[in-house]
């Protein structure tokens, strides 16, 4: 199955949906199952889990806006997979108020360790709704990203304010509450019991790259996604991606 956001989006999406797709492939192999149980905590309006669906696995949203679970449930309609997609009004921290502990296949937790008051928290419980050996997809923000950006557009003091503040940001304007290296999220996750498979810098050069060259010129999307898969596992470029995704596997 092609990436489910080209063609422009593709450029945020298109490395993370490849390794998950190949992450719930291997889940299946190893379960036997045909359908896995794959719950999306903050899920939102369905990014990921729209497509997981269309796999034919059953997913859970787990979000506390509304509006995003009314968006949900439309496209999930709309892409003909409404009898596999379910959404729950909640968040990471009361996630057992809502869903089960142990009752997933594979967990996904994009975008929502930046916006909680206790990161280590969220991914524990991320990890506490996987069954054993069930697979954890994270992805969050990346330090180097923003700092990066932020020079790159001539705002040296607020690059240099991102690097010393324990939460990686650039001011008061920041839109981005936290921000983390690859190792501060490797090590939370070995910390909840995962086995840390791979990690993926994700939007290393997307964007840095004027939006006009890449709809205009021809080939140039492509290239530029083919390039992005290739820094993506390469660690030299994990200290300058916007995102930072973490694959593993909950210890048995």
């Amino acid at each position: 199955m092609s990436d489910p956001q080209r063609p422009r989006a593709s450029l945020r999406t298109a490395v993370v949906w490849d390794v998950l797709e190949d992450a719930l492939d291997r889940r299946v192999k190893a379960t036997g199952k045909d359908s896995l149980d794959v719950l999306d905590t903050g899920g939102g309006s369905g990014n990921f889990a729209v497509p997981v669906a269309r796999l034919g696995h059953r997913v859970t949203v787990v979000d506390p806006s509304p509006n995003a679970l009314f968006a949900l449930e439309r496209r999930a309609a709309e892409a003909g997979v409404a009898d596999r997609v379910r959404g729950v009004q909640g968040d990471i921290h009361g996630l057992f108020d809502v869903v089960e502990r142990g009752g997933y296949d594979a967990v996904l937790c994009h975008g929502v360790l930046e916006y909680v008051d206790d990161p280590a928290e969220g991914v524990r419980n991320a990890v506490e709704a996987l069954r054993p050996s069930g697979a954890l997809s994270l992805l969050a923000a990346g330090l180097g990203g923003a700092v990066l950006a932020r020079a790159l557009a001539g705002h040296f003091t607020e690059a240099r304010r991102a690097l010393t503040d324990p939460a990686g940001r650039w001011g008061e304007g920041d839109p981005v509450p936290r921000r983390f290296t690859a190792e501060q999220l490797t090590e939370a996750v070995e910390a909840a019991g995962v086995e840390v498979g791979a990690v993926h810098g994700v939007r290393v050069f997307a964007d840095l790259v004027p939006g006009v060259l890449v709809d205009t010129e021809p080939g140039a999307l492509d290239a530029l996604l083919k390039l992005e898969a290739a820094a993506a596992e390469l660690p030299a470029f994990h200290s300058v991606a916007t995102q930072l995704h973490v694959l593993g596997e909950k210890r048995g």
